[in-house]
């Protein structure tokens, strides 16, 4: 099976190149379940890509250069998610974020974390460090463009925004200037209904080297687990 995509330039990550995981949740939807997309290299923006599924269940995006990214069944679910903030000390985390400034934020530009995008155009999840924790934390209120006819946040639409925030948790407590993500695992577990608070919350787990694993979570306003990640992000060259 095989079908053509084209990336919007609305969804990019870096300034030219397609949000990590807003193109991971493309990769996953072709997958039974719970997904692990590696990317292989950043994503163009504005052409025609291939989606094909293979008959292990596996699936690769391409273009005529080669393999975009890849996608196969993620395994079991990590045992540890931590428990969230409160709504409204995750609203205050976001609004001190030192990514709100475009000076601080290495892409502004970005669909899921950006600063320099308009409410209703970008996600603008933007997290700030919580504090006595080893979490960053914003709100989320997904608008209605972004759900099925269902009232829910479609699949790509999930993992873009479960994507910055364990990158944005290396930046901010490791004090990194940047970073690429390179391997996304996500569990959906319940529907995020568009039109109502989400509490997104990322952490860095480790690092070996230029690479940095770390995990993000949504959470509904009251608390309960919607969805969560893993991640393998790559620290640029010094």
């Amino acid at each position: 099976m095989s079908e053509h995509v084209v990336i919007d330039p609305r969804f990019n990550g870096p300034a030219a190149s397609g949000h990590g995981g807003y193109v991971a949740g493309l990769l996953a939807r072709a997958v039974d379940g719970p997904a692990e997309v590696t990317l292989r290299r950043p994503p163009p923006l504005g052409v025609p890509l291939r989606l094909a599924r293979a008959e292990d269940g596996s699936v690769a995006l391409t273009d005529d250069s080669g393999l975009i990214g890849e996608a196969r069944h993620a395994g079991a679910e990590p045992v540890a998610v931590p428990e969230p903030p409160e709504l409204e000390l995750a609203a205050k985390c976001g609004e001190a974020s030192p990514l709100r400034s475009a000076a601080r934020h290495p892409f502004p530009t970005c669909f899921a974390c950006g600063c320099g995008r308009e409410p209703g155009d970008g996600l603008r999840i933007i997290p700030g460090p919580v504090p006595g924790t080893d979490l960053v934390a914003d709100v989320w209120t997904p608008a209605p463009d972004l759900a099925g006819a269902d009232g829910a946040v479609t699949t790509e639409f999930v993992w873009a925004a479960l994507d910055c925030p364990s990158g944005l948790a290396a930046m901010l407590l490791d004090g990194l200037p940047s970073m690429l993500l390179g391997r996304m695992s996500s569990w959906l577990l319940a529907p995020v209904p568009a039109g109502e608070p989400v509490v997104c919350a990322g952490w860095l787990s480790g690092h070996e080297g230029r690479k940095y694993f770390g995990g993000s979570a949504l959470y509904s306003a009251d608390g309960t687990l919607l969805a969560h990640s893993s991640a393998l992000w790559i620290a640029p060259r010094t």
